[in-house]
């Protein structure tokens, strides 16, 4: 009998597209996950995916997107925390997800999010799937937290940017993560004003701790992916065929050690 297969998609704004290259690649060699973890942008492609969506499906989705289909900015940013409301991803999220709730998926799924309250990382094992990815992809001060349960979420990735060991106790015997982002803290010339400040804070404490986890997470995951996007930012909604492409090819790269580890 074969090893199941785990896969711990993680955050990366826009880049993140490249994990649906990356299923698309395992789809057309035949390859299925038998579990799928995500963080951030790598809970929308892997929750959609896991919910039935076809890699090709996402694929079109994500190439006919435009950065109206989610812009709804707040009238009053300080007291409601965020530049944007978040409520035009929610409707994204209702439509493509082709289940309610997180324990119907096809595919077993759970995604992590950071809870402001306690400080600590949430796991989504089960309930309303489009709002466990919602809360898993809420960039703070880009959109507004979610709030469910007397809790308040907002991105997994402040806390853990590929959810390495969530999809280890989900029982994958075999773990493969791909992370987007890993040029995303290189050196830059300039940084413009606060928008881009608090951005490039972001990605400096979010490498910073990917790191940090890695030493902790050591020998959990079995192959590391990190597909190439040399200046290419998560934050701009552009060249998303390219992240796509990247995705791909990285997974087709790749295709032969996830076959010997499978064995």
């Amino acid at each position: 009998m074969s090893k199941t297969l785990g896969l711990a998609l993680g955050s990366g704004g826009s880049r993140g597209v490249a994990h649906a290259g990356f299923l698309f690649a395992l789809e057309e060699a035949g390859v299925k996950p038998d579990y799928i973890a995500g963080c951030s942008m790598g809970s929308g492609v892997g929750g959609c995916y896991a919910s039935g969506m076809t890699a090709g499906e996402i694929k079109d989705a994500i190439l006919s997107f435009k950065a109206r289909d989610i812009l709804d900015l707040t009238p009053a940013v300080i007291t409601k925390m965020s530049l944007l409301r978040g409520k035009k991803v929610r409707d994204l999220l209702l439509e493509y997800v082709k289940v309610k709730n997180i324990e119907e998926m096809p595919i077993p799924f759970r995604c992590v999010a950071t809870e402001l309250y306690s400080g600590k990382l949430h796991v989504f094992d089960k309930g309303d799937a489009a709002l466990a990815i919602q809360a898993s992809s809420t960039i703070p001060t880009v959109f507004r937290p979610v709030e469910s349960d007397g809790m308040m979420f907002v991105d997994g990735g402040c806390l853990c940017r590929v959810p390495v060991k969530t999809v280890k106790d989900m029982g994958a015997d075999v773990v493969v993560a791909v992370d987007v982002l890993k040029n995303a803290a290189e050196p830059v010339d300039k940084v413009h004003n606060i928008v881009s400040m608090v951005l490039r804070v972001f990605d400096i404490m979010d490498t910073n701790q990917t790191e940090q986890r890695r030493i902790i997470e050591k020998g959990l995951c079995d192959l590391l992916i990190e597909p190439v996007m040399d200046g290419m930012s998560q934050y701009a909604i552009k060249d998303l065929d390219k992240a796509f492409d990247e995705g791909y090819e990285a997974g087709k790269a790749n295709l032969k050690k996830i076959k010997e580890l499978l064995k």
